[in-house]
């Protein structure tokens, strides 16, 4: 017998004890008005909150040594989790697939992230950390971690909150970088967290990579960055017009400061129309070093919210990163990890309506100046010319169409938008039409 198939045999063996119940038991606990039965020996080895409470002469056990100890402070299934660790050193964290748990309403639902699994494995943490089990703490924290990339945020900011209590850093900070990309406005985040995490998170979005100092490839100054702040924190709070006092009085340079790109990621909408109809902030402005502009971003926030906005604006659909990357490439390989991988990473849950609507208006656009350039080099063939996307685009359009979204996703401009006259603009020649108002 190998060294790994003794340790697995031993584990088993302990196991059974408690699986058999009474057998050579001498203690019990009423967990949930159920009566488990226990080993003070094993407990004690394995716990110093056990220990503890076993060590001779404690006169709270002495007290009910002939009587079940009561637990009030932790389900049932998590202490039955709690003892099969202690006994084997092993334990599954995650509810067994298509289960029917209360508080999962999936049908069939493989409980991997959703509500009802990240609920157990927040309360196993506690049970382990008040239980002093710091390595089910750290089992615990790394399911946790795994669970995290593809969970609701509201999810993710109830383990935050949670990472934080029970002091588990890198679990906290995995979620803190998830909240800082999740654009939640600060009044979702004032409302969801308490104050301290909050401030945190906003921090990190000012130290994230579209900073000044990071994407300009400078030494901001002090009264720059002063600026930069007191900017950043009037588009937090919607104040659009303390931002045009800053343009005008301070000579405030909204690209160089990446306005746009931050309430793009952080901001409603709302605010994102109102600070480009200021006119001081170039909807197509690459950030450096990456060369991303707000619609690039827009495109990997699955955003249909923020991508119409920007393209109503005049985004151009053809602009690339410093390594070629434009906005339908950045939806086609999100589009890709969705479908083989069943998740994006970084971003959680995300619908497929959404990543669908996305596509289907940066390809609108793209179709859009497609003809018009065409047009402009042949007039006669104005008409004649289809919305061509090609073999390759037909192919990905039926990926897809895989999500069950609703609408026409190959569909070229909308006939609502056929029907638009092409605004004015400053901006460079490729500029789309207006005619992505959808929300």
């Amino acid at each position: 017998m190998s060294h790994e198939e003794s340790l697995r045999s031993l584990s088993f063996d302990y196991l059974n004890l408690l699986i058999n119940g009474q057998a050579y038991s001498d203690v019990s606990f009423t967990v949930e008005g159920r009566i488990v039965h226990a080993h003070r020996c094993i407990l004690a080895a394995r716990s110093p909150f056990f220990r503890k409470f076993f060590a001779a002469g404690d006169e709270s056990y002495s007290a009910a040594a002939q009587l079940a100890v009561q637990l009030n402070s932790i389900t049932y299934e998590v202490f039955m989790l709690l003892l099969q660790f202690l006994y084997s050193g092993q334990v599954c964290i995650v509810p067994q697939k298509h289960e029917p748990r209360p508080d999962c309403s999936v049908r069939g639902c493989w409980h991997t992230h959703c509500s009802s699994a990240v609920d157990l494995a927040i309360q196993t943490l506690a049970a382990a950390r008040s239980f002093g089990v710091e390595q089910l703490a750290l089992l615990t924290q790394k399911q946790l971690e795994i669970m995290v990339e593809k969970a609701s945020i509201d999810d993710v900011m109830k383990v935050l909150i949670a990472s934080r209590k029970h002091e588990m850093q890198q679990l906290f900070n995995t979620c803190s970088q998830l909240v800082a990309r999740s654009g939640l406005s600060p009044e979702m985040l004032a409302k969801h967290l308490p104050v301290e995490l909050a401030t945190i998170i906003v921090d990190l979005r000012i130290q994230a990579s579209i900073s000044c100092q990071q994407l300009l490839g400078t030494h901001s100054t002090g009264e720059m960055d002063l600026k930069i702040r007191r900017m950043r924190s009037a588009l937090d709070s919607s104040d659009v017009e303390l931002i045009k006092l800053m343009v005008m009085g301070e000579g405030l340079n909204l690209n160089e400061a990446l306005a746009l790109h931050y309430a793009v990621e952080n901001c409603s909408r709302e605010v994102v129309k109102a600070l480009l109809e200021l006119g001081a902030a170039d909807v197509n402005y690459p950030a450096r070093p990456t060369g991303k502009t707000p619609l690039h971003l827009a495109a990997e926030m699955v955003s249909p919210e923020m991508v119409s906005v920007l393209l109503d604006h005049h985004a151009d659909p053809n602009s690339r990163t410093v390594d070629g990357v434009t906005p339908m490439d950045v939806l086609r390989t999100l589009t890709s990890d969705f479908l083989f991988k069943g998740a994006i990473p970084g971003l959680g849950h995300v619908e497929p309506n959404k990543l669908r609507l996305c596509h289907e208006l940066v390809q609108s656009a793209v179709e859009v100046i497609a003809r018009e350039e065409a047009a402009a080099v042949a007039p006669e063939e104005h008409d004649t010319g289809g919305g061509g996307g090609g073999g390759t685009n037909a192919a990905f359009f039926n990926l897809v169409a895989q999500m069950g979204g609703a609408g026409n996703v190959g569909e070229s401009e909308p006939s609502s938008s056929r029907r638009r006259r092409r605004r004015g603009s400053s901006s460079s020649a490729s500029s789309p039409s207006s005619m992505y108002h959808h929300f």
